[in-house]
């Protein structure tokens, strides 16, 4: 096979193998809606599933180091894989102890959570995210969705609405979280579709950045292995014409 064949043959194959440069973020979600204010249940597990696609060194923030009524703006800082990653909280707000309406505190041995009712931003003023999650309570009981409006480095934004979680007057639990191996993420604005009306309650924030993400393995499909296959068995016709030259 000439230089030329095979050249055209391994671009080929690297281009039909590699993953889709704008893949969607893979989405970790599991409901309670009764969990009496435990944590118990399907979220539980769908945190577990996340935390397995990260490193160990991620960092949970709890707000169990915050004062109860701290409004925003507030800094929040993550361990990265080389760096603080430093955050801001802006927008809507507050740190509360009282259990509330459903609301309540999902750090084992803790008393503290984020409560809202509007919109608030994670700012990320130094290294961008490539994986959030966390625990929701309380969300949904007057009809409130939330959305993650996500911007990535590049300024494209994208939105994502979580299912709700209604269940009893305890209010309902969930886990959301995702992980982008393709994008990296400078602003996550959590939104409430019943702002002003629905109360949420925010508790155990993972987040990590790239390469804190454990690597996928790499499988191609079907149609990109098929591809492939045609670009080696052009090449290797090309090198047997060649020969016979």
């Amino acid at each position: 096979m000439n230089p030329k064949s095979l050249w055209l043959a391994c671009s080929l194959a690297a281009v039909f193998l590699s993953p889709a440069a704008q893949a969607a973020p893979v989405t970790f979600y599991g409901v309670n809606t009764n969990p009496a204010g435990v944590v118990s249940g399907d979220p539980v597990t769908a945190r577990s599933a996340f935390m397995s696609n990260l490193a160990a060194n991620v960092t949970t923030q709890t707000f169990e180091t915050l004062v109860v009524g701290t409004q925003p703006l507030v800094n929040l800082d993550f361990t990265g894989s080389s760096t603080t990653i430093a955050s801001v909280i802006s927008g809507d707000g507050f740190v509360r102890s009282s259990v509330a309406d459903g609301r309540f505190n999902t750090t084992s041995g803790g008393s503290k959570w984020w409560d809202v009712s509007g919109s608030f931003t994670l700012n990320f003023t130094g290294t961008a995210v490539s994986a959030f999650g966390f625990y929701g309570t309380d969300v949904g009981d007057f009809a409130g969705q939330i959305t993650l409006k996500l911007t990535d480095t590049r300024n494209l934004v994208s939105t994502l609405t979580i299912p709700a979680a209604a269940g009893s007057a305890d209010g309902g639990l969930l886990f959301f979280g995702f992980v982008d191996h393709a994008r990296a993420y400078k602003q996550i604005t959590f939104g409430n579709t019943g702002d002003g009306n629905d109360f949420f309650g925010f508790d155990d924030m993972v987040i990590g950045d790239l390469n804190q993400l454990v690597a996928p393995p790499t499988i191609p499909e079907p149609t990109s292995l098929a591809l492939v296959g045609l670009a080696l068995a052009a090449a290797g016709f090309a090198a047997r014409r060649q020969r016979r030259a």
